[in-house]
């Protein structure tokens, strides 16, 4: 039986470049939704459409009698129409190469249903009212998104670059710290915003209750830990040199050092608005460059066709 895509790629080729512009388009709308959620937390417009799918009961869009609120929540649920339009062109893309490679279109899948998965979280989050664990659901699912998108994007980058450099047992080690780091590090950070004064609504709504120093605290030296690995790792790539995964831990370091100023300031001036949104980008960097490190840590010496189909 002939596939619609089966159909299409019998007739239609495209080019490499075409996929990494597309798995590049796709990483960056996953950056933007969520971008567009905290936008539309800290400005208190979380239930500013307060029904989902529809924004109330009887109007799929916002009224002009509903206010800014509801148009910031209204605005940031459309942003889902532009990713699904960057996941559709990497699915794709990646299926009508003249040589397609199974793993980039598996992940390009992933991420489909990743965003289906994203607006479930996100409608639930609505009719439950902002609940703070599951706010930090919706987060925790969108970061899992920007995985599957880094995951595309980087063995589309290898899928091109050529060979890609063997790592070793040592470095496989720390790129594990170092993403289990990371991961706690994210997870902590929903902890902090959860219990922090940004809920997400104008109204009253409920907090997770932990003490926001004590936790703040604790995401700092989870911070420090994930960046003296990430440190680590530069200087054994260096020293075995691995070229690849030592530009991806000095580009991670970069990244991390800006991140963990902006998340100082914002912690030492009660959380302004736009260094709260800016923290937000910086974690999504951060994760990608996280994601990238892992692996490059874990890649095996082969061609980079065979290091994409894996």
């Amino acid at each position: 039986m002939v596939t619609p895509f089966g159909w299409l790629a019998s007739r239609i080729s495209l080019e490499r470049r075409s996929l990494r512009a597309a798995s590049l388009t796709a990483m960056i709308a996953a950056i933007l939704i969520i971008v567009g959620g905290g936008v539309v937390r800290v400005t208190g417009s979380g239930l500013g459409c307060p029904d989902w799918p529809a924004c109330t009961d009887g109007s799929l869009a916002p009224t002009a009698q509903m206010g800014i609120h509801a148009t910031i929540e209204f605005a940031n649920r459309l942003l889902t129409t532009v990713l699904c339009a960057a996941v559709g062109w990497v699915i794709i893309a990646a299926r009508l190469q003249r040589e397609p490679v199974p793993a980039i279109t598996r992940w390009a899948w992933v991420q489909f249903w990743l965003v289906v998965l994203n607006a479930v979280i996100g409608g639930v989050t609505v009719w439950v009212k902002l609940n703070p664990f599951m706010v930090a659901g919706h987060f925790l699912a969108a970061t899992l998104l920007l995985t599957a998108a880094a995951i595309t994007w980087d063995k589309t980058q290898n899928l091109i670059a050529g060979e890609h450099p063997a790592s070793t047992g040592k470095l496989k080690a720390l790129g594990t710290i170092m993403l289990a780091a990371n991961a706690v590090l994210v997870i902590a950070g929903t902890a902090v915003t959860g219990s922090g004064p940004h809920a997400g609504d104008s109204a009253d709504v409920p907090r997770m209750g932990f003490d926001w120093l004590g936790i703040t605290v604790f995401h700092a030296l989870v911070a420090v830990l994930a960046l003296a690995t990430v440190v680590v790792m530069w200087r054994t790539a260096n020293q075995q040199q691995l070229a690849s995964v030592s530009r991806k831990a000095k580009m991670y370091v970069l990244v991390f050092a800006g991140q963990g100023l902006i998340g100082i300031v914002q912690a030492l001036t009660h959380l302004p608005e736009l260094l709260v949104v800016c923290h937000l980008v910086g974690s999504a960097l951060v994760w990608i460059g996280a994601i990238r490190l892992l692996l490059a840590s874990h890649a095996p010496q082969r061609s980079a066709a065979a290091a994409a189909h894996s």
